[in-house]
């Protein structure tokens, strides 16, 4: 009889992965389960009919020195598949008034780029940007970005909002001013070389998701689909049962992990605290190839679009903190957002709208609030073999890919010990 030990694992998006990729590198058998008909979660890759392309849901972007995501990758060989610049530099267009610029980031963690002028946004000093560093100093509680930094003036505008609204998002003078200056630790002040934006290519389920699925089903797991868990039994201080619908599975003292959407935790975990608010995404794709040499992304100030990614095939929008666009009629949408986009890479006025498409998330990540960071609950739970695992869980960084891959190898480590 084998002696191999068993985990279970609720959920097959990024933290789930993460978690069923640790265990199976532990030579542990893998019971990974999802209520959706595919893995991924919110990062998902699909063929879309109206651009008749294989897209992804979003522009999901990861930095150069994302440990987690850098661990993962390594892990199921694909790490040479981001897509990025070799050096951190970043397109931004004021659309009121045409401004151009790059906001690039030396190499090094000195930030000499904070004293060149021609490396700074334009109208903001070495003085603005040194007041970064009350949010890297900032402790966790209820302080905002609107408590500690001017929420006016170019700096603000051309700075703060469009980084801070692409990283939290939620309306950066409301967001916590903790998670913002972790997020500042673990990449700029790293240096440049740290936080290069990649992008998986060709798209995330060939990057992040079918690799993941294919070192788990050499290694013997067999991942369940459209398989939704509707409850867990308990006794003591242990998870003793799952039920998907066919009677209860005993898990004896195996772990399970819940990387589940934080509603869907609360009604399966007694008495659990979650975030209970959240903040939408909006992405637009455009299936038309880019103008030759257009930059890769471009950040937009002063527009409904906010960042501008051009794919080999495609244009695609990302709109963060899009709850006041996301009921917006789809049409009327995809044709302001394309005037922008033709504004942005000199298409002209004239430029035909091509074919089209709106994806929404509308509970795309948690609201990074200092209320609602809060409400987020730590890995281990009062059951000694439930362990929990997600972006929303406290990863001490906001909603990301990186907090969702590290959340998952936190959990799978702590269960193993």
């Amino acid at each position: 009889m084998s002696s191999q030990r068993t985990a279970h694992i609720i959920g097959a998006g990024m933290a789930g992965l993460s978690a069923g990729i640790e265990f199976a590198r532990q030579g542990w058998s893998v019971a990974l389960s999802d209520s959706a008909p595919r893995a991924g979660g919110r990062c998902r890759s699909y063929h879309d009919k109206a651009l008749n392309q294989v897209i992804d849901n979003g522009n999901h972007f990861v930095f150069s020195g994302n440990q987690a995501v850098n661990h993962f990758l390594g892990l199921i060989g694909t790490a040479d598949r981001l897509e990025g610049p070799a050096h951190a530099d970043f397109s931004m267009l004021d659309l009121r008034d045409g401004t151009r610029w790059t906001l690039s980031v030396n190499d090094s963690p000195i930030p000499l780029w904070m004293l060149d002028k021609a490396r700074r946004a334009p109208g903001t000093t070495l003085r603005d940007h040194l007041a970064l560093l009350r949010l890297a100093l900032t402790r966790p509680g209820k302080t905002t970005i609107g408590d500690l930094l001017r929420n006016d003036g170019l700096f603000w505008e051309r700075v703060v909002d469009p980084m801070m609204l692409a990283v939290l998002n939620c309306k950066p003078a409301d967001g916590s001013a903790w998670l913002a200056g972790r997020f500042l630790i673990e990449s700029f002040a790293r240096g440049g070389q740290a936080c290069r934006t990649m992008v998986a290519m060709p798209t995330l389920d060939a990057v992040f998701v079918d690799p993941a699925l294919d070192y788990l089903r050499a290694r013997g797991a067999d991942p369940r689909f459209s398989t939704r868990l509707r409850a867990m039994s308990f006794a003591g201080d242990r998870v003793t049962g799952l039920d998907f619908g066919e009677g209860v599975e005993a898990v004896d003292d195996a772990p399970v992990i819940l990387a589940v959407p934080p509603w869907v935790a609360a009604d399966l975990v007694p008495d659990l605290i979650v975030p209970t608010e959240f903040c939408s995404i909006l992405n637009a794709h455009y299936a038309v190839a880019p103008p030759p040499g257009a930059p890769p992304i471009t950040a937009l100030i002063g527009a409904t679009a906010q960042w501008v990614v051009c794919h080999g095939d495609r244009i695609s929008v990302t709109i963060s903190g899009a709850d006041d666009v996301i009921d917006q009629d789809r049409e009327d949408l995809a044709r302001r957002i394309w005037d922008e986009i033709c504004a942005t890479l000199g298409l002209g006025l004239s430029a035909p709208l091509p074919a089209w498409q709106i994806v929404k998330e509308k509970r795309a990540t948690f609201a990074a609030t200092p209320a609602q960071d809060a409400r987020r609950p730590g890995t281990a739970t009062r059951w000694k073999n439930l362990f929990l695992a997600g972006d929303w869980t406290q990863t001490r960084l906001p909603a990301t890919i990186e907090g969702a891959l590290r959340s998952g190898a936190s959990a799978a480590r702590l269960a193993m010990r």
